[in-house]
């Protein structure tokens, strides 16, 4: 009669450690991320800082989490609004000094 290791499953995630959990933050940057595309772009540099800052943490042990795609989504949209927001601030910037000189 020899020894049978117990199943895996979720119950048991097997004999090299736990299972992968998701990145306490990455929902929320996800989600900082899209409003600062849809609703306001000062969120933007904020989607960005946290995402990268999980995605440091996420490199330092990655099997340890398991959502690096819904925070490397938000840092991209973070990135992206916080682009438009500049590009915005500087037409802006022109155009108020275009027609303060005629």
């Amino acid at each position: 009669m020899s020894y049978q290791p117990p199943p895996q499953g979720p119950w048991n995630p097997g004999p090299y450690g736990g299972m992968a959990v998701e990145h306490p933050q990455g929902t929320t940057i996800l989600v900082v991320g899209i409003l600062s595309l849809v609703i306001c772009g000062l969120l933007g540099p904020v989607a960005w800082v946290m995402g990268s800052n999980a995605l440091q943490e996420i490199d330092q042990n990655p099997a340890a989490y398991s959502n690096r795609g819904s925070v490397v989504a938000g840092k991209i949209c973070g990135i992206v609004a916080t682009v438009l927001l500049i590009i915005g601030v500087l037409l802006t910037l022109v155009l108020v000094a275009s027609s303060s000189s005629s």
